[in-house]
């Protein structure tokens, strides 16, 4: 019978090189710029690789339907942005909007699309931040800005960007740097397309959410106010989310260290950026007169846990008090205030005299990325612009 020594010294060697491995990539990504690179993965921009972006209508959409365009930061970077018209509105419009150049517009103000957003009273906008990786033409992004630009209501704008370092904008990918794309799209918003606060939404998915937060701080310190903020597949903070999170849904790679808190806390000492969001929405509502914040989940994401909705909605709520409240306390009033629709899905309301509005909304199905297709998203941003008839948010 032959020696099972050699096969367990192969075993322990295979497993001395893996955990050898394991321990080099961890002090390989403490390095800011190698971290960045995992991080955000802005340069994994399939289907960048072999679509152009300059051409949205070949993913789906009419013939300039979508502007694509660029504009700049304080810091001068350029910015790649794409605004989406519209079906319905696009199709009052057509024959004139055939007209006009297609690709990247020199300058935007000169478009018969730009006029329509500009011009109309009513007209309605989403500002649009993605998660990591690709770029504004990734996955399901494209699929959610037909769901979101609901052409029935024909005056529901979308200005979707890519951040710094990703798809065809200049620069690299820091949080710092991220918000300030954020806010310089808002200012956009504000300044050259000239729709009032009160009639945008900001919208963020997954990184997209801590952009989001970062944004709608830093208004809220101005006394800006918007329709309302819609948090998709969020987190609380980095440093809280590493742990947890799974590449893919599938490769938890950062699950090990959880068994080693020393070891853990000595590789979060090493985050270059720390995305605290929840404290950031805190800070959103507390500074805000008018809070409309949706906070929308998906049971089965497999990677952020849902868990990181539940954080959003305390830190928020407990912003809406004066000192704060106890957290089992907060817990007790939401459990009254939640309506249970089964398979693990479920919505909570959070109420304050002082028109500050939350409702955190947990589907049973969608996944990371997909629910950004669901009628749940579309539905919160019709509620934020008060298109639902009173019927926002129940008791």
């Amino acid at each position: 019978m032959a020696s099972i020594a050699p096969i367990f010294r192969k075993a322990y060697l295979s497993l001395f090189c893996g955990v050898s491995l394991y321990i080099l990539a961890l002090v390989a990504l403490t390095n800011p710029w190698l971290q960045r690179h995992v991080l955000y993965a802005h340069k994994l921009q399939s289907p960048a690789w072999w679509s152009d972006i300059n051409k949205p209508e070949q993913f789906g959409f009419a013939k300039n339907q979508i502007t694509p365009f660029n504009f700049t930061t304080p810091d001068r970077e350029t910015i790649y942005a794409w605004h989406v018209m519209p079906l319905g509105l696009y199709a009052k419009h057509e024959s004139e909007i055939l007209k006009q150049p297609s690709g990247c517009a020199e300058d935007i103000s000169r478009m018969t699309t730009f006029r329509l957003l500009r011009d109309t009273p009513n007209s309605l906008l989403i500002i649009n931040f993605h998660g990591n990786a690709g770029t504004v033409a990734q996955g399901w992004r494209t699929d959610s800005y037909r769901s979101l630009s609901d052409g029935s209501t024909s005056n529901i704008h979308i200005l979707t960007i890519d951040y710094r370092g990703y798809g065809l904008s200049t620069g690299f990918p820091t949080e710092s740097g991220l918000i300030i794309d954020g806010i310089a799209a808002v200012d956009w918003a504000i300044n050259v397309a000239k729709i009032p606060t009160s009639r945008i939404v900001i919208l963020g998915q997954s990184l997209g959410t801590a952009v989001t937060a970062g944004v709608v701080e830093h208004y809220a310190r101005e006394g800006v106010n918007f329709a309302g903020v819609v948090l998709v597949a969020g987190f609380t903070s980095l440093s809280n989310l590493l742990p947890n999170y799974s590449i893919g849904g599938v490769l938890p790679l950062l699950a090990p260290l959880k068994a080693h808190p020393a070891l853990w806390h000595l590789f979060q000492s090493h985050l270059a950026d720390k995305w605290q969001s929840a404290t950031r929405i805190a800070n959103f509502v507390r500074l805000s007169k008018r809070v409309r914040l949706f906070i929308i989940h998906s049971n089965d994401d497999h990677e952020i846990p849902w868990s990181n909705a539940e954080g959003l909605f305390i830190a928020a709520a407990n912003a809406t008090t004066n000192g704060g409240m106890d957290v089992s306390l907060i817990e007790r009033m939401k459990a009254r205030a939640t309506v249970h629709m089964g398979n693990g899905a479920f919505i909570s309301t959070w109420k304050t005299g002082g028109n500050k509005i939350i409702r955190e909304q947990i589907v049973a199905y969608g996944h990371h990325s997909r629910i950004l297709t669901y009628a749940t998203v579309s539905l919160a941003v019709l509620k934020a612009f008060g298109l639902d008839a009173g019927e926002s948010f129940p008791p």
